[in-house]
């Protein structure tokens, strides 16, 4: 079984395998909870050959067990694979079919992204619904949504972020979601600076904010220009543990071009602030370079509150925009000035392809969490976790290479 989120229950299951289904954990992910509770669930059926009602039924008791937001793809030894979403779709899903090449029939895979799908040529790809769970055994592929929650949430961080451009996630195609967050980005900054206007030349930060940096210099009249080039070997810098790893690894990254920023008044787009430790050493790679003015914009509103449903992002006393106001995220980074996208303008870029969700998990922007069962208690033992100084007590495992599910 492998899966995609956070539980956010994952103490109160701990407790209940150990004590009471008697199944011990190994180690501190909530993949191997999720493959626990729903063997468990199995179990109960007391058969040694199982059914598709079966597996539902496991499912839905895991539905009602398991609290948070979780994709899970898995394996059926002799049976089959299975997918299934958590109840508010937070987390994405996807499935699709090819002809098979070693018989007749078809091949299925899941994914996070419809773009994994497309690239070994799958068709057919669909989203799997929210509390939707999708069988696929050797004789038919069986769908059933077990769960119909009021509020349907999907992570509106991955259309600003992690997904690939050429990606389309429930319905939504990110390329152009981003476009549009560029277009109504170049409002807030003429809105901003009116008359006042003396940027000279839109420079992205690579690579997630390119779309929308060229959709908001088309819309502002000004040159667009690649500043700095990225060197790809260096992983996400945000989810770094250690302040000084990730300034270090800023500047392995990314190399600022001298003749794009000498003497000149620069607009840096990126596709958000996090820790601002990013944004501060790009804009002061500007400044060596020559930059006269730098201004930041970005994509997503502030982020201020912790991501609880899979996003690794710190402690709210590490994120920049936590308690301070727009002018003093300026200053704290180093920019001239700092334009954030509104909240409902990120909404309405999204919406705008796929008008049937009515509502996003913007957690991280506004502090509302859907699932309901997030506490004070449950974020201030969250930050333990996740802040510096206990990342920096875990044992050394080498290399961060990319997004993880930190417990």
């Amino acid at each position: 079984m492998a899966h995609n989120g956070n539980l956010t229950n994952d103490s109160e299951l701990r407790h209940f395998l150990d004590y009471d289904a008697h199944r011990h954990i190994n180690t501190d992910s909530d993949s191997e909870l999720l493959l626990n509770i729903f063997a468990n669930n199995l179990q109960k059926t007391g058969k040694f050959r199982i059914n598709e009602q079966d597996i539902f039924s496991a499912a839905a008791g895991l539905y009602n067990e398991c609290r948070g937001a979780y994709a899970v793809a898995a394996m059926l030894a002799g049976f089959g694979i299975i997918g299934f979403r958590d109840p508010h779709g937070i987390r994405p899903l996807v499935f699709g079919r090819r002809k098979s090449s070693t018989g007749a029939g078809y091949d299925y895979m899941f994914a996070s992204e419809s773009v994994v799908l497309d690239a070994l040529d799958f068709t057919d790809i669909e989203d799997v619904q929210a509390g939707e769970v999708v069988i696929v055994s050797k004789t038919a592929v069986t769908r059933r949504r077990l769960v119909v929650e009021e509020r349907i949430t999907p992570c509106i961080f991955e259309h600003v972020y992690f997904a690939r451009p050429d990606s389309t996630i429930d319905g939504i195609p990110v390329y152009n979601a981003r476009l549009d967050m560029g277009v109504k980005l170049a409002r807030k900054v003429r809105q901003a600076l009116g008359d006042a206007m003396d940027i000279d030349v839109v420079i992205p930060v690579p690579d997630t904010s390119r779309a929308a940096a060229l959709q908001l210099s088309h819309e502002l009249g000004l040159p667009y220009r690649e500043g700095f080039n990225k060197n790809r070997y260096v992983g996400r810098t945000f989810i770094m543990p250690g302040q000084e790893m990730r300034r270090k690894n800023v500047r392995r990254k990314l190399n600022a071009m001298p003749t794009e920023f000498k003497g000149l008044n620069v607009l840096l787009v990126d596709d958000s602030i996090v820790r601002g430790t990013t944004s501060q050493e790009i804009i002061q790679m500007a400044r060596d370079v020559g930059a006269r003015k730098v201004y930041f914009a970005s994509a997503a509103p502030a982020i201020r509150f912790p991501n609880v449903y899979g996003i690794d992002m710190p402690s709210i006393e590490e994120l920049v925009a936590a308690g301070r106001s727009d002018d003093e995220v300026a200053g704290a980074i180093g920019a001239d000035m700092v334009f954030f996208q509104d909240l409902d303008d990120l909404i309405a870029s999204c919406r705008a392809f796929n008008p049937r969700i009515a509502a996003f998990d913007t957690s991280v922007f506004d502090g509302k969490y859907v699932t309901g069962d997030v506490t004070p208690e449950y974020l201030h033992k969250l930050e333990m976790r996740r802040s510096d100084a206990a990342k920096q007590k875990q044992p050394a495992d080498g290399e961060v290479i990319g997004l993880h599910n930190y417990k």
